[in-house]
């Protein structure tokens, strides 16, 4: 692609993604209302996760069809991911869903990840793996079914459904410490290779 034809990041799917971001404080504060004892705040805070993690998928699909895709889309795209998840990682910690260190781990991988694409953005950008998107998706669906109120519903199947949830949550975890450790490794490639072509 040449500099002309390179896309304008003013464009449908970073509008998307900034969408999501401005998204974050409005489903923190529906979770955490109440300290997230009111069933009618919860399903709401369900909705407006669930609608805010959409976009990821509307603006990716969009970006790839469209020929869309910016480095500044591959940058922000993950961080309003990690903006969103990490509210709700959080959230569901202050109301006593989801254990700390679970949190704290999870965190600090994103985070983590997150600063040093910036680190090593000057060997080039790291757009988001296979697994990455596995992750996200397991995540999402993990935190989805801690976020509905199903400690709050008293029945058998609200019951089975927090076990199944505490599953998928068990292999989001793993999955998401697995391929932190493979974007560790990615990015010690990509220096080894910038290095070596500096030196030929």
């Amino acid at each position: 692609m040449t500099t002309a034809e390179t896309p304008s990041n003013l464009n449908v799917p970073n509008a998307l993604t900034l969408l999501r971001i401005l998204g974050v404080p409005v489903f923190g504060w529906l979770l955490l209302t109440q300290g997230g004892d009111s069933i009618e705040y919860r399903v709401w805070a369900f909705v407006a996760f669930a609608l805010l993690m959409i976009t990821d998928k509307i603006d990716g699909d969009l970006a790839r069809k469209h020929n869309l895709i910016t480095n500044l889309g591959k940058i922000a795209d993950p961080i309003a991911d990690k903006a969103l998840t990490g509210m709700a990682f959080v959230g569901l910690s202050i109301i006593g869903l989801l254990w700390w260190p679970v949190t704290i781990l999870v965190l600090v991988r994103e985070w983590g990840i997150t600063l040093m694409r910036f680190i090593v953005i000057k060997y080039g950008v790291m757009p988001a793996g296979r697994g990455g998107k596995l992750k996200t998706m397991l995540q999402s669906i993990a935190l989805g079914g801690y976020i509905l109120p199903f400690d709050l519903w008293d029945n058998w199947a609200a019951e089975v459904m927090r076990w199944g949830f505490h599953a998928v949550m068990f292999a989001a975890v793993v999955v998401t410490l697995v391929t932190g450790a493979d974007y560790i490794r990615q990015a010690i490639v990509m220096r080894r290779e910038q290095k070596q072509l500096n030196n030929s």
